[in-house]
């Protein structure tokens, strides 16, 4: 099989380069050249957000024998969906399928417990937005781009929260230094919150599978409700730093009339209600039937753990999203009752 992966260098499209790498797959790496991509990778160089960015692809020769130059790209960008439209106008005659790293942010919200593909999506996205579109029309106006160019040729990947190494928001690896430091930990609500959440890896290997076996269509991608609980994630952290960390689990009443917000100053963490039931209480039957498989959270965490060492212990950070995780100062004053 022959990958063009759009990035490929970072989180998620990192994660999808070492799955194909490992399969044995030709792959090349389009990408702006701010971060080295694997060993082993054909590199194409160019800007999709500037004028003749695209133009590296362009010159790829198609083969003589009047098959596609790739069987398959995967996609991960989540800006301008205009990025993703002009990427798909070029892509549809040099390659057999296009995977799209959608998200579950694209059904209306608040999307109910339960909610499965065929629940209503947000209105007014558009594949010809331009940077200024809220993150569900963005993703939502890639989707639509991609249909248009790829037809029934297309996967569209809606991912849900995603976690595991390379991740670059700031989510676990943020949980992993908390807890390395030891001492009283501040722990949200109960250790019995159901979590949904999915390794990065294991939705790049089954959007690699999901392309080999010709699926196209939506899909939700991720674990399913409570694969794992809060609980579990924090002591996982525990165990895989060694520290002598102890959750002190905080009524979540307490934690919201300090000021604190869950997900952002709390990563992963949401407190029942309708953003809990949309993030954590999806339908994931579909993806799941069609071979999704989801490592114990056991493994995520450990390995999470090993590669942020690996990289000495400070995670990158993506510029276009917040840095997440909750102020000592609040902590404090939270654990002192």
């Amino acid at each position: 099989m022959r990958l063009l992966i759009l990035g490929g260098t970072e989180f998620v499209g990192r994660a999808v380069t070492e799955s194909a790498l490992a399969r044995g797959w030709e792959v090349t790496v389009f990408h702006r050249g701010r971060h080295a991509p694997p060993p082993g990778v054909a590199e194409l160089l160019g800007d999709r957000t500037e004028e003749g960015g695209l133009a590296a692809l362009a010159a790829v020769a198609l083969p003589g024998d009047g098959t596609h130059a790739w069987d398959v790209v995967v996609d991960t960008w989540s800006g301008a969906p205009s990025a993703v439209r002009d990427a798909a106008r070029l892509l549809s005659g040099r390659a057999a399928r296009y995977v799209y790293v959608s998200s579950r942010s694209v059904y209306d919200y608040p999307a109910p417990a339960g909610l499965d593909e065929d629940g209503p999506l947000v209105e007014g996205a558009s594949p010809d937005a331009g940077d200024d579109v809220p993150y569900a029309l963005a993703k939502r106006g890639g989707e639509l781009a991609v249909l248009d160019a790829f037809g029934d040729r297309a996967v569209l990947a809606r991912a849900g929260l995603v976690i595991g190494p390379w991740e670059n928001v700031g989510r676990l690896p943020w949980w992993l230094t908390r807890i390395a430091r030891g001492g009283p930990v501040l722990a949200p609500g109960r250790p019995d919150a159901a979590l949904q959440y999915i390794d990065a890896r294991d939705l790049a290997a089954w959007m690699l599978d999901a392309a080999e076996a010709g699926l196209h269509g939506p899909y939700n991608l991720v674990s399913r409700p409570g694969h794992t609980t809060m609980g579990e994630l924090l002591n996982a952290c525990v165990r895989a730093t060694g520290s002598d960390a102890e959750l002190r689990w905080t009524d979540t009443g307490r934690i919201l009339a300090a000021g604190v917000e869950p997900w952002t100053d709390l990563p992963v963490w949401l407190p029942p209600g309708e953003l809990y039931d949309t993030l954590h209480q999806g339908d994931v039957g579909r993806a799941h039937a069609a071979g999704l498989r989801c490592r114990p959270v056991e493994e995520t965490v450990a390995d999470t753990w090993a590669w942020l060492c690996d990289i000495g212990g400070t995670a990158p950070q993506r510029a276009d999203r917040p840095p997440t995780g909750l102020d000592p100062a609040t902590e404090a004053k939270l654990l002192a009752g």
